[in-house]
């Protein structure tokens, strides 16, 4: 459990209201324990404040238990969304739904530890507009885990103009004014962690151990893990294009290498090497065009989808008061 004796009291508002919106998919077994804990930090806080669950088109119970919850508690709002768009365009509907001054964001199956919230609250009372997590490692990750984490960031990192912290994740407060910006964003699968960074403001990190998933496995497989690596670097950046035709430049020049080589075995008499080698070239040039193509095809798809002007996620029903468009751009 975290400690909150760092938070400052003096410094509430109860004037002031703060929005947690938490993304869901198929976490039934684990929201009622997420509300507890969330009351107990609010217990204790002198603001106030609503819970967004948004309901990623989950399949099991989640989306009865929300409508449930939010009959016995009005403060506790659902979104429930037509399909599964994601969890970054999860967390952005929650987040252009949201009303308060500030908005706080958190996975729903308590990894990131609600006791938190009175230090980021705090922070942000100090005047710092965001304030992210990064998460420190930890000795229960497996080793594929913190050498996947690793990858992903050092090579984020090298390939974009956004830096991201390693362990840096969507456990985070936003204040009002910044998630006024974020609502103008349109782009087709947002990376909202590179997002937030560029936006620039006054920002504060918050280093945490995660704790261990409350009930129920994790649904971010590898596929979700790698495309979502793939949305950030193509996000934020155009070097994978130009590493693309250094490598181009690169390989011609030395194909050149072979030349001499041919010239020296027809005046030695020599024969060339046969099919073997010559295979062996077709396949590795065949094998780097086709990941070359694959990289520019990327950034193509993704002006073929921006174009197409589809919102980043339909809702189906909300508990939300305020008017709302069923498709959000």
């Amino acid at each position: 459990m975290v400690s909150v004796i760092d938070y400052n009291y003096s410094r509430e508002n109860p004037s002031r209201k703060i929005s947690v919106v938490i993304p869901v998919y198929n976490e039934s077994t684990n929201i009622l324990k997420v509300i507890e804990r969330l009351d107990k930090v609010f217990m204790r806080l002198n603001y106030h404040h609503e819970y967004i669950f948004v309901d990623d088109g989950s399949v099991d119970t989640t989306a009865d238990v929300l409508k449930s919850m939010h009959e016995l508690n009005g403060n506790i709002h659902y979104i429930e969304l037509s399909k599964n768009f994601g969890h970054q365009n999860a967390l952005k509907a929650g987040m252009d739904m949201a009303s308060g001054d500030c908005i706080i964001s958190m996975d729903g199956d308590l990894q990131h530890p609600p006791e938190l919230l009175p230090l980021f609250i705090s922070k942000w009372e100090e005047g710092h507009e965001i304030v992210y997590s990064r998460r420190r490692a930890s000795e229960g990750n497996s080793a594929y885990k913190k050498f996947t984490s690793n990858l992903f960031y050092n090579l984020l990192n090298k390939v974009s103009e956004v830096k991201l912290e390693q362990g840096t994740a969507d456990f985070r407060l936003i204040d009002r004014k910044v998630a006024d910006i974020l609502l103008q964003f349109n782009e087709i699968e947002p990376f909202l962690r590179g997002i937030v960074k560029w936006v620039g403001f006054s920002q504060y990190a918050i280093d945490y151990d995660a704790e261990q998933r409350f009930s129920d496995k994790s649904k971010y497989s590898l596929k979700k893990m790698f495309r979502l690596a793939m949305q950030g670097i193509t996000s934020f950046s155009i070097r994978p294009l130009y590493t693309a035709v250094f490598i181009g430049f690169s390989i011609s020049f030395l194909s050149l290498l072979y030349f001499p080589y041919v010239i020296y075995s027809l005046m030695a008499g020599k024969a060339i090497a046969g099919w073997a080698s010559i295979i062996t070239t077709i396949v590795f040039f065949g094998g780097l065009q086709i990941t070359l193509m694959g990289v520019i095809g990327i950034y193509v798809g993704k002006i073929f989808l921006q174009t197409k002007l589809r919102p980043n996620y339909i809702i189906r029903n909300t508990s939300l008061d305020k008017r709302y468009d069923l498709a959000k751009f």
